[in-house]
């Protein structure tokens, strides 16, 4: 009994990483993208946002099986394709995971007793270069950025951020809003780095001071930059990093963003069996598409013939043409549809729901 209990004490909590999909397992909209740098936006793997301004660089974004032994078999790569070596001052390029208010409660940001967090996460590089890892509390607008380095191997950094006690704030927001981001510092000009790194402790945001020293992702076509095993958690040591089912995984992401699709099939394909729909009798059909997790927020929803690949349209097979294919009433839970065309049709389609902070 003695010997269960000690066991029971340091086993590693599951639940502690606030980071969904760190390990980089998931990428339900596509493996791969190429010629990104000129939009923000979610394009491969879930959770991991691509924050631009300016920069005339670009990259391939991909999902790839390269990860350290042990830990994930999955990373995401950046390889840059463009290079951008006169940077103006306005530009940058964060790689950022944002994170619902009410699931960094447990930090106690704000009030006495807030507690110190570590994020830990495995990296390397095509060469050795300096990036910043930076924590931004969204609605009271303070961050503090750490600078970390890389090599040609796979190397773990263990990055201890202090508590925020002395803004004076009420505690991060508790709902589904954006509240805390973690960001990768990759690519900044003189608007972001022209001042002094915060580094010790949280402060007011100053643009000029928050990626200070770091290198540029953009300097030469020949970089690449690799990132997995991300995690965020409370207290000031780094614990294992957290193996999570993928199910598990699949099923957090999928608050965010889902689609009709098989993983593995991006949207457009239509190469699968799709949402099948019986029109009721009329000039318009209404069905119903029931989310396969609850989302954030009433989601955005694109519709795609299932024989075409074209979006706002749905396959009326009777006739063997597309329709249009439009959202009624949309909600966290369902969707409501209408669809047009003849009476007592068979209808396909595919989906996607989006609901990212």
């Amino acid at each position: 009994m003695t010997k269960a209990r000690t066991n029971a004490s340091v086993a590693p909590a599951v639940g502690r990483n606030m980071i969904i999909n760190g390990a980089m397992n998931l990428s339900q909209r596509a493996v791969s993208v190429t010629g990104l740098g000129a939009a923000s936006g979610y394009f491969t793997v879930d959770r991991w946002k691509i924050l631009r301004d300016a920069t005339a660089g670009r990259f391939t974004m991909t999902q790839t099986a390269d990860g350290p032994n042990g830990i994930s078999a999955n990373c995401l790569k950046l390889d840059c394709t463009t290079a951008d070596a006169s940077i103006a001052a306005g530009e940058h390029i964060i790689l950022r995971q944002p994170i619902e208010g009410q699931n960094v409660q447990r930090i106690g940001k704000g009030v006495v007793g807030a507690k110190q967090v570590t994020v830990s996460f495995y990296v390397k590089a095509s060469a050795s270069f300096t990036f910043g890892c930076e924590l931004f509390d969204v609605t009271a607008e303070r961050q503090c950025t750490k600078l970390f380095s890389t090599t040609t191997d796979w190397v773990r950094n263990e990055i201890t951020f202090p508590p925020d006690v002395d803004d004076g704030s009420s505690p991060f927001n508790d709902d589904n809003t954006n509240e805390l981001e973690l960001n990768f510092w990759l690519h900044a000009g003189s608007t972001f780095t022209g001042g002094t790194l915060n580094t010790a402790a949280f402060a007011n945001q100053s643009s000029a001071n928050r990626a200070p020293g770091i290198d540029s992702i953009f300097s030469n076509t020949a970089n690449n930059f690799f990132l997995t095993g991300v995690q965020l958690e409370v207290g000031p040591v780094a614990s294992e990093f957290e193996q999570e089912d993928f199910s598990t995984t699949l099923a957090k992401c999928q608050r965010y963003y889902e689609q009709s699709y098989d993983i593995g099939t991006f949207a457009g394909a239509t190469t699968q069996s799709s949402v099948e729909a019986i029109r009721q009798q009329g000039s318009n059909g209404v069905t119903t598409v029931q989310f396969k997790q609850n989302k954030r927020a009433a989601p955005t929803m694109v519709y795609y013939s299932s024989a075409s690949g074209t979006s706002g349209k749905a396959r009326n097979n009777d006739a063997g043409a597309d329709v249009n294919c439009a959202s009624l009433n949309n909600g966290q839970v369902s969707n409501s549809v209408v669809i047009s065309g003849a009476d007592e049709a068979y209808l396909h389609y595919h989906y996607t729901a989006d609901a990212e902070l």
